[in-house]
């Protein structure tokens, strides 16, 4: 069994439960007013703000962004080949001449 408290001890507790109500109300609040303004940003700039709509999006803009990475690569690894052949070529005239 808990220890008798006196009236001050329980004023204490019930300040500090009281002060912590109020901070939990305020995050709460302030929670919440975030989530509109995240919801509304999510409705501007990709049309919802419904989640598996968005996850979806994001899964699509993620495969869009793998795609053109890729397609980037094989460019890079086409234009090194070709650059590589170049140099082969110029390097069999230069030992023609000499």
């Amino acid at each position: 069994m808990a220890k008798a408290q006196d009236i001050e001890e329980l004023r204490r507790r019930y300040d500090d439960l009281n002060q912590k109500r109020i901070r939990t109300d305020a995050n709460l609040q302030n929670a919440r007013k975030r989530l509109e303004e995240l919801q509304e940003q999510a409705k501007k700039d990709f049309g919802t703000d419904d989640l598996d709509k968005l996850r979806a999006k994001l899964t699509e803009m993620k495969s869009e962004n793998e795609r053109k990475r890729s397609e980037y690569q094989e460019s890079l690894d086409r234009i090194e080949c070709e650059l590589a052949e170049v140099e082969q070529q110029y390097a069999e005239v230069q030992e023609d001449e000499f």
